[in-house]
């Protein structure tokens, strides 16, 4: 583990394995320099258990990133509980859970990612206060997704303006791959501002939902990368543009909420040779933990979380200006400025 890309000097990685309920989870720490390290748990099925460290790890590094560039208080952390759940013991398997964040003492507070939703999150809170994404009776809390889907379109309006040289996003062809609870949040701004949409998602159902919704066309889970748009905005899971699909794209813009988008680092440069402009994905995703930082900390009303969530814009539009004039990649630029700012606060 200590020797694979994805480690990244993790301060601490912890495999959860709970005979009596079946839970078996890893909880990965990446950095507390800015504060607790915090960030979603993921509920997967994953084709094994290094396969579900790699994520872990890889999510967790993001959070780093994520964290410090939109300047929160907290480090990055992720975990992700290897899948299947049977819906008889999801209970007892998020009970057990939130027995693990516990043991953690603070380090790492959890909150919803895919997979994974507000009941849950309740059930762990029964075990353990390192919680957030809970439901409240205020503006404040439960399901981050909205934020999320609402800081993704922010960015993609940042994104036309830097490459396509256009205000606003009316008439703008944008595709989105994956209808979950970002995806189809995602489709609601879009068509609120305007934009034409694509939608792919292997749920046929919420694919017929957003098109009689949004005016949406169906696209293809195949070919939905690819297909002829302005815009590509992938919302399902990560890893999914590869040098090849990258190499086949006709878009002008990758800008969307699914976390680590690009299989291999490599890819930014053949988006970028091919004069495709790349949003790098934990800088206008970072809605969802502005909310639940907001909900965790206290001290921030809607209107500070709203304030928040708008500066994801000029921070990438700031990227994009600074790798056009220094000639460097997106993905790069934005990996610098948030080293930069992974320090104790």
């Amino acid at each position: 583990m200590f020797d694979t890309p994805a480690y990244d000097a993790h301060e601490k990685v912890v495999d959860v394995n709970d005979p009596e309920t079946g839970l078996r989870a890893i909880i990965a720490v990446h950095s507390t320099a800015r504060g607790p390290a915090a960030g979603g748990c993921r509920l997967w099925t994953y084709e094994d258990a290094a396969a579900a460290r790699t994520d872990a790890l890889r999510l967790s590094r993001g959070m780093s990133y994520k964290n410090a560039m939109a300047e929160l208080p907290f480090g990055g952390g992720k975990a992700v509980i290897m899948g299947p759940v049977a819906s008889e013991n999801r209970e007892q398997i998020f009970s057990a859970f939130g027995r693990a964040v516990e043991a953690l003492g603070g380090q790492y507070i959890t909150a919803e990612d895919v997979g994974v939703g507000v009941s849950d999150m309740m059930v762990v809170a029964r075990q353990t206060k390192y919680v957030s994404g809970l439901a409240t009776e205020g503006s404040v809390g439960g399901d981050p997704s909205p934020f999320t889907a609402r800081g993704v379109a922010i960015g993609i309006e940042a994104a036309v303006k830097a490459r396509l040289n256009r205000d606003s996003l009316e008439g703008v062809r944008v595709a989105v791959q994956g209808l979950g609870h970002v995806g189809g949040y995602l489709c609601q701004e879009l068509h609120a501002r305007g934009a034409r949409l694509i939608v792919a998602d292997i749920n046929t159902a919420r694919v017929v939902e957003m098109v009689e919704r949004f005016s949406a066309e169906m696209g293809s889970v195949a070919d939905i990368l690819l297909s002829d748009a302005d815009v590509i905005a992938p919302c399902a899971l990560g890893s999914i543009i590869t040098p090849d699909v990258a190499g086949r794209m006709t878009a002008a813009i990758v800008a969307g909420a699914a976390n680590n988008q690009l299989s291999v680092p490599e890819v930014g440069a053949v988006l970028a040779g091919r004069g495709i402009l790349y949003a790098p994905d934990y800088v206008i995703n970072a809605g969802g933990i502005i909310a639940v930082s907001a909900e965790y900390n206290g001290g921030v009303d809607r209107m500070g979380i709203d304030a928040q969530i708008e500066a994801i814009g000029p921070r990438l539009a700031d990227i994009f200006a600074r790798a056009q004039s220094e000639k460097r990649l997106t993905g790069d630029v934005a990996d610098t400025l948030a080293r930069a700012k992974m320090v104790r606060v």
